[in-house]
């Protein structure tokens, strides 16, 4: 089945209702005797270093338990030279760049607003003038995003959507992909100057949790919106921020327009931890 096929397929499909259902699936609990070969047979058929995983592959009791595995303590090097921002999670690099008349780049051919990714008229007016990196997290990748920047988290915003996939077909196809699909966009004040972390859902499961706010889930039909935290948060470069519970994509925006990033090529693979950006 060609792209245009494939996404013309995908609009008839009900995906968030399918993907909340496949969720189920792949979160149920399973005889160890059913548990251990699929969760294996997982492992293999998408190459996954299980060696860097938290634990044994034997004690994953679900694919989907897998799926979100931490790993273990000093997996990834993580830069912690001042005035550095690193990435927030394993993938490769869509694309990156600076706001050119408040757009960023989805793919080649293919251009978004900011004013459409964040909902925001304000905020999209502060980061209109920086920049951003794309992170496109595939199956084998360790699934949990990190804060890319220390700081004080100081608000978040969900926007629930539709969960189209995320992949090169997908990002090839449809316009405004990243703008359609729903999202949870988590706001930091940093030594570098405010920075959102956008992790955007995606079909197959679409459910994002919050290591700083377990009672938000997306795709669990919660209403959206924005959530102030009266006492702001501090994190660290690093810390924890969420977890897809399958695959998807990291938005990095910085709005000083003075940041300059890392020299970043469109597909290279990266690791948590890795520099994108850096203060002037």
């Amino acid at each position: 089945m060609n792209d245009r096929l494939l996404i013309a397929a995908l609009r008839l499909l009900p995906k968030n209702i399918w993907s909340r259902a496949l969720g189920s699936v792949a979160h149920a609990k399973l005889p160890r005797l059913i548990a251990r070969p699929s969760v294996k047979w997982f492992a293999k058929h998408y190459e996954i270093n299980v060696n860097e995983a938290e634990l044994p592959l034997s004690d994953y009791r679900t694919v989907g338990e897998f799926f979100t595995r931490r790993l273990k303590t000093g997996a990834r090097a993580i830069d912690r030279r001042p005035g550095v921002a690193v990435s927030p999670a394993d993938g490769h690099i869509l694309n990156s760049g600076r706001l050119s008349e408040g757009r960023l780049i989805q793919a080649k051919g293919r251009d978004f607003s900011i004013d459409d990714l964040l909902r925001d008229q304000k905020l999209a007016n502060h980061f209109r003038g920086g920049s951003w990196v794309t992170v496109y997290l595939s199956p084998k990748d360790y699934h949990r995003v990190h804060h890319p920047v220390e700081g004080k988290l100081t608000h978040a915003d969900y926007l629930p959507g539709s969960l189209w996939p995320v992949n090169r077909a997908a990002v090839d196809n449809i316009d405004d992909l990243f703008c359609i699909n729903e999202r949870v966009v988590t706001y930091v004040d940093s030594p570098m100057g405010q920075v959102a972390t956008i992790m955007v859902g995606a079909t197959s499961v679409g459910h994002i949790s919050l290591a700083y706010d377990p009672d938000l889930h997306t795709n669990r039909g919660l209403k959206g919106g924005v959530r102030r935290y009266d006492d702001p948060m501090r994190v660290a470069r690093a810390d924890e921020l969420g977890t897809f519970h399958l695959g998807s994509t990291a938005i990095v925006l910085f709005a000083n327009p003075e940041i300059e990033l890392h020299p970043l090529r469109d597909g290279q693979p990266i690791k948590l931890g890795d520099v994108i950006a850096r203060s002037p």
